[in-house]
C-alpha cells in the first residue's frame, strides 16, 4: 500500500530490467536539481524522465524522491543509491574510453618478469613512471631467478623479462640494456675475511660457498661462479644475502645490494683465483619472444627501466652507447 501511495508501480521482481539508462536518468535529475532541469539536459520530454524514475522506483520498490514539495528532494534511500548509481555510471563510461584506447591499438595489460638482481630502486623507480604514463594499463610483475625469466617468456606467460643469464634457448631475442658489478664478499666475521690479499682456491675451497640456483629448465643444474668444494644451493637472492650476512659462508652479491654493508664493514670483499682483478661484470638482457616483440607500453617501460639500472650502476653503459653487435637472437 505506502508504494501504491507514492506513485510507484509494484514491481514483479525483475531486477534484471533496471537498466543502465535509467541510472543515468536518476543522475542527471539529482544533478539537475529538477525533473525539467533532467530533462533540457537530457534533450528529452520531462514525462520521458518522469516514467524513467517512476519506472526505476518500481523496479527498485524503493521511493527515491519525495515529489511533496515543488522540486523532487531525494529521500534516504535515494541518497545512498544515488551514490551507487554515480559509481556504475562513471565505471561504465570508464569502459567504454578503454574499449575505445584498446581498440585503437592500445595494450590493456602488460606482464614483466625480472631477475631479483636486478636493482629494486631502478624497478620502483621505473614503476613509478609507468604507472602515470600508462594508467589503463594493468601490470603482471613476477620475480625470478636466473634461466626462471626467460622460462615465463619461452612459455608465453610474461610478454618481457629482465634476465642476467649469458644464453638463450631458440625463439627468444635477448637485447643486453645494461649491466651490474657482482662482488664475492664474505661477514666480517667470516674467516675468509680475515685473510688479505689474493685468497688460495684451496682454502676457499674449504669453506661453503652460497650459490644461487633455480628449478627451470633453462639453467637447471647450471653453476654460475662456484670455486668448488662445498656448498649449499638456496634459490633465493635474499635468502643467499642473508646467509652470507650472517656468516653461513662467502658467495659472489651484486654490488647494489650490498652497498651498505660494504659501507658498514658488515661484509668484506674478497679476492682470489677464481674471480678477476676488476669486479665481475653480467650483462643485464631485455628478453622477449621472436614472434611477439614488445609492445609501445612494454617498450616504454624497457627504456625506463634500462635508464634506472644505468643510473644505479654508474659504471653500466646507457641504451644508446650499446652497439648492434651485443642483440643477440638465440
Amino acid at each position: 500500500m505506502a508504494l501504491l501511495s507514492a506513485g510507484i508501480a509494484p514491481s514483479n521482481g525483475a531486477m534484471t530490467q533496471m537498466t543502465l539508462d535509467q541510472l543515468r536518468v536518476l543522475v542527471t535529475v539529482a544533478d539537475a536539481g529538477s525533473f525539467s532541469g533532467a530533462a533540457r539536459r537530457l534533450r528529452r520530454a520531462q514525462s520521458a524522465v518522469s516514467h524513467a524514475i517512476a519506472t526505476l522506483e518500481g523496479q527498485l520498490q524503493v521511493q527515491l524522491f519525495d515529489r511533496s514539495s515543488r522540486l523532487p528532494r531525494l529521500t534516504t534511500a535515494g541518497r545512498e543509491l544515488l551514490a551507487r548509481a554515480r559509481t556504475v555510471v562513471d565505471d561504465v563510461e570508464r569502459m567504454k574510453d578503454r574499449a575505445t584506447e584498446i581498440a585503437g591499438g592500445a595494450q590493456p595489460e602488460l606482464s614483466l618478469a625480472v631477475d631479483t638482481a636486478f636493482p629494486m630502486e631502478a624497478l620502483l623507480s621505473s614503476l613509478a613512471h609507468f604507472r602515470d604514463a600508462y594508467p589503463n594499463v594493468s601490470l603482471r610483475l613476477f620475480g625470478e631467478s636466473l634461466g626462471a625469466v626467460a622460462q615465463r617468456v619461452a612459455d608465453g606467460e610474461c610478454e618481457i623479462g629482465i634476465s642476467t643469464i649469458p644464453t638463450y634457448p631458440s625463439g627468444l631475442v635477448a637485447r643486453r640494456i645494461a649491466q651490474m658489478e657482482l662482488v664475492p664478499v664474505a661477514a666480517r666475521t667470516h674467516p675468509l675475511a680475515s685473510i688479505s690479499g689474493a685468497i688460495p682456491l684451496e682454502v676457499l675451497r674449504a669453506h661453503v660457498q652460497i650459490v644461487l640456483t633455480d628449478r627451470s629448465p633453462l639453467t637447471e643444474g647450471a653453476q654460475f661462479g662456484v670455486a668448488g668444494g662445498k656448498a649449499w644451493y638456496v634459490a633465493d637472492l635474499a635468502a643467499k644475502h642473508a646467509l652470507i650476512q650472517a656468516g653461513f659462508g662467502f658467495g659472489n652479491l651484486p654490488t647494489h645490494l650490498i652497498r651498505n654493508d660494504l659501507a658498514s664493514g658488515a661484509m668484506v670483499p674478497l679476492s682470489g683465483a677464481p674471480w678477476p682483478a676488476e669486479p665481475e661484470t653480467v650483462p643485464i638482457f631485455l628478453v622477449h619472444r621472436e614472434v611477439n616483440p614488445p609492445g609501445a607500453a612494454a617498450q616504454w617501460l624497457i627504456e625506463q627501466l634500462a635508464n634506472g639500472c644505468a643510473a644505479c650502476a654508474p659504471r653500466a653503459p646507457r641504451p644508446a652507447q650499446l652497439a648492434a653487435s651485443e642483440t643477440v637472437a638465440a
